[in-house]
């Protein structure tokens, strides 16, 4: 029987934690589960980096799942992704595979991680009606107040922010007992660990690539379909400044910068929360980024073996 159920790799945008995951999953014969926010989204592919190549290794497939499974202008969250995460963790299960775990949306991995008892969260009226008109500065303060975020991740306009309080309200009132149940889940916690100055310019990098590709032209298709402008820069990024410039309310120059901007304050954000998942009592073995793939998929096979080194189950 294996010592875990699952094996979590974790790491800020533009660490190669994909690439890691890939060529883990391909020598382990196993499938991967995106834990990534955005990419859930159908057509939102150079915004949200899905750089599917990746899941390509030596010529063959490697299967990932919860990607491409919602459709833009929906609000997917983090209830949705526990149920289909426990879908797909469990179709690999029953091959007899231990199932990898791959993103750095933190908030949907430490949700299976730690077995977060979620319930759907209805809209409040009222509440929006009283936040409403506010800004993102004294939004993201009354989050603060909250002893226990459900939902802060990626919260960077004034609707994504209201609706985090409306989950944490929502969940200051309910009761214990009706929350929906979730199993304890054994992980090795693997973190793709890079230097801010490596990781800023792969950043910088990787924003000019994808505007090259067609980024922009990404955007305006999807406003095409006849989806609204604010509901492609409620997801925030990528998408929150291509649409202010699509809509001509940013010059090209404002918006590439601000993005740039934006995507490396994300990815300072997307380590406070892994760092903050340690404090939690998290066990995550960093490997440095820079390392050959093939070295870091041998440090991975290697603490896979050694029995002292389990991480906690997933109730830190």
């Amino acid at each position: 029987m294996p010592a875990y159920d699952l094996i979590s790799i974790l790491g800020p945008t533009a660490s190669g934690k994909t690439t890691f995951a890939a060529a883990l999953a391909a020598a382990l014969d196993t499938e991967i589960i995106s834990a990534d926010s955005r990419q859930v989204y159908r057509r939102m592919d150079l915004g949200t980096g899905k750089d599917l190549a990746d899941y390509v290794v030596d010529g063959r497939p490697v299967p990932y799942h919860l990607i491409d499974i919602a459709e833009p202008g929906t609000k997917y969250n983090v209830f949705e992704y526990q149920r289909d995460f426990l879908h797909a963790y469990k179709s690999i299960r029953a091959k007899g595979r231990t199932p990898i775990v791959c993103g750095g949306t933190g908030l949907y991995l430490e949700s299976v991680l730690r077995g977060y008892r979620l319930l759907p969260v209805p809209e409040n009226p009222a509440l929006r009606a009283a936040l409403a008109g506010k800004s993102l500065a004294e939004l993201t303060e009354r989050l603060k107040q909250y002893k226990t975020l459900h939902n802060t991740t990626d919260v960077d306009t004034p609707k994504r922010a209201i609706r985090a309080i409306e989950i944490e309200e929502y969940y200051r009132h309910v009761p214990p007992e009706a929350e929906r149940p979730f199993p304890q889940l054994r992980s090795l916690i693997l973190g793709v660990d890079i230097g801010r100055d490596e990781r800023r310019a792969r950043i910088s990098q990787r924003l000019r690539q994808r505007l090259a590709e067609g980024m922009v032209d990404e955007v305006r298709c999807l406003l095409d379909e006849g989806i609204a402008p604010e509901d492609l820069t409620y997801y925030g990024l990528e998408y929150k400044f291509l649409t202010l410039y699509a809509i001509g309310r940013l010059t090209y120059d404002d918006m590439v910068r601000q993005l740039e901007i934006a995507i490396h304050q994300f990815a300072k954000r997307q380590m406070t929360w892994f760092r903050g998942m340690e404090r939690r009592g998290f066990t995550i073995h960093w490997i440095d980024a820079s390392l050959p793939t093939a070295e870091k998929v041998a440090i991975a096979r290697r603490l896979l073996e050694t029995e002292n080194e389990l991480s906690p189950i997933n109730q830190p």
